[in-house]
C-alpha cells in the first residue's frame, strides 16, 4: 500500500490535468484517429498512468533501502591512521 495508494492518488490527479487540455476525440494512435469511447479512453489512460507511477514509487523504495538490507552487511569501519602517525612536511 506504501507504493499503490500514493501513485493512484497522483494517476487521479494526473488524469484530471492531461484530460482537461486534451480531448480524448482528438486522439490518434499509429496515425489514426481512436474512435473509443471517451470512459474507455479515460479509464486506459488511468491505468497506464497508475501503472507507471507505481513502477516510479517501487523504483524509489528499492533505491532508498539501506545497505546493510541490499548487502546483507555493514559498511566497514574507515582505516584509522596510527596514533603516532604524522603527515609528510609537504602537506603540512
Amino acid at each position: 500500500m506504501a507504493v499503490a495508494w500514493p501513485a493512484f492518488l497522483v494517476a487521479g490527479v494526473l488524469e484530471m490535468m492531461v484530460f482537461a487540455v486534451l480531448d480524448p476525440q482528438m486522439l490518434t494512435l499509429f496515425g489514426e484517429q481512436v474512435d473509443w469511447p471517451r470512459e474507455a479512453i479515460y479509464t486506459i489512460s488511468f491505468f497506464i498512468f497508475w501503472a507507471m507511477l507505481m513502477l516510479s514509487s517501487a523504483l524509489t523504495l528499492m533505491l532508498a533501502r539501506p545497505a546493510r538490507d541490499v548487502n546483507g552487511f555493514d559498511h566497514p569501519d574507515a582505516v584509522q591512521p596510527p596514533a603516532d602517525w604524522a603527515p609528510p612536511e609537504i602537506l603540512k
